[in-house]
């Protein structure tokens, strides 16, 4: 799905519609001192292979998280997500 860089939507902050820019959401570092990922750690070391399966019947699709910057007063709220395979931001 292709999705236009800036889009006119309702500012919570100016509470009214400003143009916002559209932003994707990046996966950062999962942090290591997270008690899942300890656990993780403790479960894969002295392990010959991946400790888990994939869950039978996943979803084919994820869901996109889009940010929303309004131009005006520079705060950001997220868009609710929607299931997509491939979302591009086109250049404005």
């Amino acid at each position: 799905m292709k999705m236009p860089r800036e889009r006119r939507t309702y500012c919570p902050t100016c509470k009214k519609h400003t143009v916002h820019e559209v932003l994707k959401v990046k996966k950062r570092k999962a942090s290591e001192l997270k008690a899942g990922q300890r656990q993780f750690r403790r479960i894969l070391k002295g392990y010959g292979s991946f400790p888990r399966a994939l869950p039978s019947g996943s979803k084919p699709t994820k869901k996109a998280n889009l940010i929303l910057r309004c131009k005006t007063c520079k705060k950001a709220h997220s868009m609710e997500g929607f299931r997509i395979k491939t979302l591009e931001i086109e250049e404005a």
